[in-house]
C-alpha cells in the first residue's frame, strides 16, 4: 500500500509511515466484509427443512466466494449439517420400512 501522506510505498500492516512518521491508521478506516445473509438462512434450514437448507447453503457459498463475502464457512456447516441430515432421515425410513415388512412377514 502506498502512504496518503507521502506517497512512497509501505508496508500493508504499517501502523505510522517510515517515511514522514505520519499515522497510517487515521487515514484509513479498515473495511469490514458484509456477512451473506443467505449462509445464515441456509444454516438454519439445513435443521428445520434440510433439502431448502442444502440449496441455500450451496448458493451462499458460492456468492461468497465471488463477492468475498464472510459466511462461507457457515455455509459450509449448512451443507454438510443439510447432507448428514438428509441421510440419517433415508436411513431410518428405510429401517421403518424393514421393521414393517418383517412385522407382515
Amino acid at each position: 500500500m502506498f502512504c496518503k501522506n507521502c506517497g512512497k510505498e509501505i508496508n500493508d500492516n504499517a501502523v505510522i509511515c517510515p517515511n514522514c512518521g505520519v499515522q497510517i491508521a487515521a487515514f484509513e478506516k479498515k473495511e469490514s466484509k458484509e456477512t451473506c445473509t443467505l449462509a445464515i438462512v441456509g444454516f438454519v434450514l439445513s435443521f428445520l427443512i434440510p433439502i431448502a437448507g442444502l440449496i441455500c447453503s450451496i448458493i451462499a457459498r458460492k456468492k461468497c466466494n465471488e463477492e468475498n463475502l464472510e459466511g462461507g464457512g457457515l455455509a459450509f456447516a449448512g451443507i454438510i449439517i443439510s447432507a448428514v441430515v438428509m441421510a440419517i432421515t433415508v436411513l431410518y425410513v428405510i429401517l421403518m420400512i424393514i421393521g414393517v415388512a418383517a412385522l407382515m412377514a
